[in-house]
């Protein structure tokens, strides 16, 4: 029992479930039963609606507490009496869900994120309560009227108010409902929460705790999520996986029963490979009453998107109209808080996150029906279900005024395979997925069927690396159900992620990047997105502004972080950045005055310059503009030509001419080290010389190359018309014995080098050159009959001779001294003085060439000779030198024997056979006598 004395004056009280105005001296007498309501609900583990709120069962036990309160005067003491009796045990109440707090009697509010993107859903758990079994609470007011009214009814002061009704009921807090029973009589009945079954959503993902109607007890419901990865792979609301081809615009989700205008999500495919047989998708497209959301892929099969609405470009963050569009990672993600879903889409897949209580049973497309059934999955637009859904999904298209050769509503020709046609091995990449790398995940998301879309493009497409989609969808499914995966640097570079400059890849990046703008809200979130955020140490600006920041300052247009206080100029407006209002505040740039400038002068003209030193405030300065000029350029002569410098100071050039540095012949220009055709024999080129005078280079000739040589027996003779010369034979060409030639000129003979016995000779008839070969047969000797000492060769070399004994002295040098006297000069001395002085034989022999005798005659004469001087004194005293014949040698020498007999020749030609004849007749060796 407790008793409470205190002191009220005549005011309103007013309470979250009763309020009652009192005024002075006027007495009220309430009493409240209290009755215990506890909710149970079967359990569901599937069918097509487990996540549906199920029918109370109510069990009340009495309860009963009396509450007495008296109330004097203004002024005056007012006591309250509590008595409260209890009986029967407590029951401990578990919570529903690890990641829902349920306390004794309930929470307060609180935020729960039910889709991979963004928090939607904000509810109060009361899935237990601890209550008596038996409480009575009496109440005694002084009032002058009673009034009682339910929550959230406006609180009164006065003689009027508004009384209930026996058997009516309302709402007290902390989910506590009251019912009027009678004469001020009111039963106070707390609703207590059992902890509802965990159901099994047949997407394979876990379901997500949802707040019931009457705002205190809550239950389990299987999201609705649809995905599309690929070439491309769809994985319906119901977790049914399917390959489609289409290359046309399709509806992903529409509502079966049109709640919202103009309410749809549609996908544009298009054929990704040579072949056309696989389809990837182009453009994801998102229709919301007067909107329509357009994120196209920028470059096929990469995660480069654009974004526009209502076919205009937007900046992101975009928000109008109960639609919101951001940056969520590498995904862009539109979101509609009014129906608590969200779609994203990176140009490689998509995700379709919608709450089964407003959209269960009520969706159609290629996504399926959301009721946790994969029976109907397949449900064609007139209701019928599909034999498979690839053959449904082609009946989903729409009217795309840029594909004409899409038709909906007719049937397709024939169902597209999912296979590949002929085997393959699959990627290595395919392999992480059962791998350890994503093991983490296996117990959340099954992979099998990511890894049967992974194997199947890695076979179709091998050269467009979209396996990567498959581990993309598999990693961010799996990120949705708070497992982080960092697989990218797995895949040997193939999947890698390259990011801006300024920021840095991560794998389990928050949903919403903290900006200087907004709150840590996302400090304590369990899902995580992949994508370029800004690296430790340093946060987002915000939202709109992609610039990272160490400190919150101010970013202008500029992209420039500045610090708060500090000063800059931007568009020539002087900014300094505050903290508080818009950040940056500016005012015009104010410009320094300069120096008035004139532009005198044939030329110029007065321009604004930008100025280095300050931008905004341009420089007059003197432009020079040679078309203003007067002077006309003179025309040069040949190899000149027209040079124009201007001179400091001037804006108009003076011309003159200066030598081009060529070589001018017959009117033409030629450049140095090119040739220059002078004539047929001669090779000329322009030098780099030049000549003074004329101040042209000069042209160098040269005779054309000839051959100047000529084989032996051969003269190189001019030619008429003809640059080079000819080689003409003037002398015979003779081949000797071992391998020698002899070159002998007409009427010339010579013995044979190695046999004194061969004579050859040439001879030129009718300029025709005729060579010859003789032999010579020497006469018998007999040493025995030659003087010892004066065996020797006669002069052809081949035969031999002596002196007989008998004969007299041989053909020797004999010398004396004696005076020179020339021209009555006379020597001062003696000098040595030679002379040839012996005997020589004659002979007479047949010459069978001649076919008659024929006579040899040798006479000794000087055979060596030189020149020696001496000097003479002449008469008149004068001296003078004198050259005079010294033989150094003799020896015998032919004479001709018979002369007399050429004189009888009568002709030129009988002359010349008889001039060669004899030559060789004297060639034949002599004997001795």
């Amino acid at each position: 029992t407790i008793t409470t004395t205190t002191s009220r004056p005549p005011s309103s009280t007013s309470t979250p479930s009763t309020t009652v105005s009192q005024p002075p001296e006027s007495t009220t007498t309430v009493t409240i039963t209290t009755s215990r309501v506890t909710q149970t609900r079967p359990t569901v583990t599937s069918g097509p609606t487990p996540s549906e709120s199920t029918p109370r069962s109510t069990t009340r036990t009495p309860e009963t507490t009396t509450h007495e309160t008296t109330t004097t005067g203004p002024g005056s003491p007012s006591t309250e009496s509590h008595t409260t009796t209890t009986s029967g045990p407590s029951s401990p109440v578990s919570s529903a869900s690890p990641t829902v707090s349920l306390p004794s009697v309930s929470t307060s509010p609180m935020s729960v994120t039910t889709s991979g993107t963004t928090p939607t859903v904000s509810f109060t758990t009361t899935s237990g309560t601890t209550s008596s079994n038996f409480t009575t609470v009496t109440v005694t007011t002084t009032t002058t009227t009673p009034e009682i009214s339910s929550i959230g009814s406006t609180t009164t002061s006065g003689p009027t108010a508004t009384s209930n009704a026996p058997g009516e009921s309302w709402w007290l807090c902390n989910c506590t409902n009251a019912i009027c029973i009678e004469d001020n009589i009111i039963q106070v009945v707390p609703i207590i929460c059992d902890p509802p079954p965990k159901p099994t959503c047949t997407n394979g993902l876990s379901p997500v705790p949802v707040i019931d109607k009457d705002g205190c007890c809550w239950h389990w419901e299987c999201d609705c999520y649809c995905t599309g990865w690929g070439d491309p792979h769809y994985m319906t609301f119901d977790g049914h996986y399917y390959s489609y081809q289409g290359n046309c615009t399709y509806v992903l989700m529409e509502e079966i029963n049109k709640k919202v205008d103009n309410f749809g999500v549609y996908i544009d495919n298009y054929h990704c490979d040579t072949r056309d047989v696989v389809s990837c998708p182009r453009t994801l497209i998102v229709r919301h009453e007067t909107q329509e959301v357009r994120i196209a892929t920028v470059k096929p099969n990469t995660l480069q998107v654009e974004v526009t609405v209502n076919k205009q470009p937007v900046a992101l963050p975009y928000k109008k109209f109960g639609l919101s569009i951001y940056e969520s990672g590498i995904n862009r993600v539109v979101e509609i808080p009014e129906l608590k879903m969200n779609v994203t889409y990176n140009g490689l897949s998509f995700s379709i996150r919608m709450p089964y209580s407003l959209f269960g049973n009520n969706t159609h497309g290629q996504c399926g029906i959301c009721n946790n059934n994969t029976a109907d999955d397949c449900m064609l637009p007139n209701g019928n279900i599909a034999e498979n859904c690839e053959t449904m999904a082609d009946h989903w298209q729409v009217v795309d005024p840029s594909k004409p050769q899409c038709s909906p509503g007719l049937n397709p020709t024939k169902t597209p395979s999912t296979t590949p046609t002929q085997p393959c091995k699959e990627s290595s990449i395919c392999k992480l997925l059962l791998g350890s790398v994503f093991e983490p995940c296996h117990n959340f998301v099954r992979p099998e069927k990511y890894y049967a879309a992974c194997v199947f493009d890695s076979c179709v497409l091998p050269s467009l690396d979209l396996e990567c989609s498959s581990l993309q969808i598999y990693a961010a499914t799996c990120a949705d159900q708070g497992v982080c995966i960092d697989w990218r640097s797995h895949t040997n570079g193939v999947c890698s992620y390259k990011c801006p400059s300024d920021k840095e890849y991560k794998a389990c990046g928050p949903i919403k990047e903290t900006t200087c703008k907004s709150s840590q809200q996302n400090e304590t979130s369990t899902k995580y997105v992949e994508g370029c955020f800004c690296p430790n140490g340093t946060m987002l600006y915000d939202a709109g502004v992609d610039v990272c920041v160490k400190t919150c300052g101010c970013v202008g247009v500029d992209k420039i972080p500045r610090e708060f206080g500090e000063k800059f100029t931007v568009d020539c407006q002087d900014c300094i950045c505050l903290e508080g209002g818009n950040g940056i505040v500016c005012e015009p740039h104010v410009c320094a005055k300069q120096n008035k400038i004139s532009c005198d002068g044939e030329g110029f003209y007065e321009v604004n310059e930008v100025n280095s030193e300050d931008p905004c405030c341009p420089i007059v300065t003197c432009k020079c503009n040679t078309s203003l000029c007067t002077a006309n350029a003179p025309k040069c002569t040949l190899g000149f030509e027209v040079h124009s410098y201007i001179p400091s100071g001037q804006c108009c050039p003076v011309y003159q001419c200066v030598p081009k540095r060529v070589c001018v012949h017959q009117n033409a220009e030629f450049l140095p080290n090119s040739s220059v055709f002078i004539d047929k024999c001669q090779n000329c080129f322009c030098t780099n010389k030049v000549n003074v005078s004329t101040q042209l280079n000069i042209i160098s000739c040269e005779h054309i190359p000839c051959n100047t040589h000529c084989k032996p027996g051969f003269e190189l003779q001019p030619v008429k018309g003809e640059c080079c010369g000819r080689c003409v034979q003037t002398k015979c060409v003779i081949h000797a014995a071992n391998n020698s030639d002899l070159i002998l000129s007409p009427g010339e003979f010579k013995n044979d080098p190695y046999n004194n016995c061969t004579i050859y000779s040439c001879s030129a008839i009718h300029n025709q050159l005729i060579s010859s070969t003789s032999e010579i047969t020497c006469p018998a000797f007999n040493e025995e009959s030659c003087k010892p000492g004066t065996i020797a060769f006669l002069p052809n070399g081949c035969c031999k001779t002596c002196a007989p004994l008998d004969s007299p002295t041989p053909c020797s040098v004999r010398e004396r001294r004696d005076f020179i006297v020339y021209k009555g000069c006379r020597s001062m001395d003696r000098v040595p003085l030679t002379e040839c002085e012996g005997t020589c034989g004659t002979f007479s022999l047949y010459s069978a060439e001649a076919n008659s005798m024929e006579h040899s005659c040798s006479c000794c004469r000087e055979s060596k000779t030189s020149l020696r001087r001496a000097e003479l004194k002449c008469p008149n005293g004068h001296s003078i030198s004198h050259e005079y014949i010294y033989v150094e040698s003799c020896g015998c020498q032919d004479t001709d024997c018979n002369s007399s007999q050429s004189s009888e020749l009568q002709s030129t030609e009988e002359n010349d056979k008889a001039s060669t004849l004899n030559r060789i007749k004297r060639a034949i060796s002599f004997t001795s006598k």
